[in-house]
């Protein structure tokens, strides 16, 4: 098991992997979008652009997975995409479970000045719901919910991946 762990970091296949998960759950998300007609909000935006990262992550990763500089810039904006995700779906969580009319998300995402991704892909990057809105469920758990349980596993191989490769044993594969 531990040489099986050993292996996912410098293997292309394991990073083309990641890319392919993140992929599907962005198709998943377009599905959702413009085929049940559920309106992203803001939030779900951003962690869209989070699921876009562990993508791009995956892709770094592939580049040169036997290369440590190239396995560490993977780790690191995919440990950076995951955590926010987590961190954007735990607050999405508590919007809908505790609503207030004394907030409400903005009306468009807040992207850097210089990287205006609603602009530049508005079909997928535009937001038209309501972050407090539960429009679709699964088993009892709405989207953003479910998301969290995405970034947590996605959080979870991460560390699971990269502490084993700290172990003293393996102190020469980092």
């Amino acid at each position: 098991m531990l040489n099986f762990l050993n292996g996912l970091g410098t293997d292309r296949r394991a990073w083309l992997a990641l890319s392919g998960v993140a992929v599907a759950l962005e198709v998943t998300a377009l599905y959702f979008q413009y085929v049940m007609g559920l309106a992203p909000c803001v939030m779900c935006i951003y962690q869209r652009t989070a699921i876009l990262g562990i993508a791009i992550a995956g892709l770094v990763g592939a580049i040169a997975p036997k290369q440590f500089i190239c396995r560490l810039l993977g780790y690191g904006i995919w440990g950076y995409s995951a955590i926010k995700g987590l961190q954007i779906a735990l607050e999405h969580v508590d919007i809908q479970i505790n609503p207030s009319p004394f907030f409400s998300c903005d009306f468009r995402p807040n992207f850097p000045q210089w990287l205006l991704l609603d602009e530049m892909f508005p079909a997928f990057f535009e937001a038209n719901g309501d972050c407090a809105n539960i429009s679709w469920q699964f088993l009892g758990w709405s989207m953003s919910q479910w998301m969290v349980v995405v970034f947590s596993g996605f959080s979870l191989a991460l560390a699971i991946i990269v502490l084993n490769r700290l172990r003293p044993s393996n102190r020469f594969l980092v």
